[in-house]
């Protein structure tokens, strides 16, 4: 698995430095300099989605735990992003740290697991809808074409897959998951997995819970959203200013492509491309499209940077209710 990461974050870092040599890596910079102001504005405003996405997984999860509040929530989804933006980890390696670290603040592993899943999953449907809602704005505001098809086309297999991982919940996929690894752990003399067993009952528990799974979605939805005033912020304040469907368009396919990428660490030119794509049905140049996704990447930067330091503190200092479960989890590297 180390070689494949090393793999797809070189192959990231070498398309990123072709992209920025063919389109002019010194008009590129230049654009993200004059842009300093557009940088700020989206570091300030992704507070916004942060807490709506906080908001989310605190709703799925459940209020039956007092001493979990928004802002652990709000803490948890920082080190969430930060290690999928900024490590050298496919994008679900957050939620696998968040996770082990909310089950230490109360609920359990059990229940902290099905939490972040059924969050995951919301996010992931929540994302398609957001994608189709930008193709058919797409489809309004530039002439149809071989791209715009195959945009739709993948749109739609996107939305059969998350069909498909949703369903799979349903169907029992988890308590197939569940039993492996209990199996695995007795045959290996691991400690402490036996905690997981019910996790099938949980996450459909979580998602049965009148309203939640709804009302968690909406707010995702939100917060997907906001991502296209971030974008016309940005284009705002390096002179390439777009109506606000454009930047829905913008976001939605560019968010896209960077899930697409996501055994590449930080989706490393996969982003990019996706927004030279994306740009070029809207009117931008190359260069502005890359610029608009290196002043993201920024905004990235400086919100992970401090969720990683967060990270470190939460290890050694949340150790609530579910310490003696933590430490019972005999897995290598805990």
């Amino acid at each position: 698995m180390k070689l494949v990461t090393l793999a797809a974050g070189l192959f990231g870092m070498a398309l990123t430095l072709w992209l920025l040599s063919r389109f002019g890596a010194h008009a590129i910079l230049h654009l993200v300099v004059v842009g300093g102001w557009g940088i700020l504005a989206a570091i300030v405003f992704h507070a916004i989605q942060v807490l709506l996405s906080a908001r989310s997984w605190q709703i799925i999860a459940g209020r039956d735990e007092p001493q979990l509040k928004l802002r652990d929530y709000v803490a948890l989804r920082c080190v969430r992003e930060g290690v999928n933006n900024l490590l050298p980890v496919a994008q679900v390696g957050g939620e696998v740290i968040s996770a082990r670290l909310l089950a230490r603040r109360g609920p359990g592993l059990r229940r902290a697991a099905a939490a972040t899943i059924c969050d995951l999953t919301i996010e992931l449907l929540s994302q398609v809808i957001f994608t189709l809602l930008g193709l058919g704005l797409l489809l309004c505001l530039a002439k149809r074409s071989s791209v715009t098809d195959e945009l739709v086309e993948s749109a739609g297999v996107a939305l059969l897959l998350g069909t498909v991982f949703l369903g799979s919940q349903c169907l029992g996929a988890v308590s197939v998951v569940e039993r492996l690894l209990v199996r695995i752990a007795a045959h290996l003399g691991w400690t402490g997995v036996e905690s997981i067993r019910g996790l099938h009952g949980e996450i459909m528990g979580l998602y049965t819970a009148p309203g939640h799974a709804v009302r968690a979605g909406f707010a995702q939805l939100v917060a997907w959203s906001l991502g296209a005033v971030e974008v016309c912020l940005i284009l705002h304040f390096i002179g390439q200013d777009r109506s606000l469907a454009h930047g829905f368009v913008i976001e939605s396919v560019g968010q896209a492509a960077k899930s697409v990428g996501f055994a590449v660490p930080g989706a490393l030119g996969v982003s990019e491309g996706g927004f030279i794509l994306v740009g070029s049905l809207c009117g931008l140049p190359p260069a502005v499209s890359i610029g608009l996704s290196l002043i993201k990447r920024l905004r990235e930067i400086a919100w992970g940077l401090p969720a990683l330091a967060g990270w470190q503190w939460m290890e050694t200092h949340w150790r609530g209710p579910a310490r003696k479960l933590d430490h019972g989890v005999g897995l290598p590297g805990h």
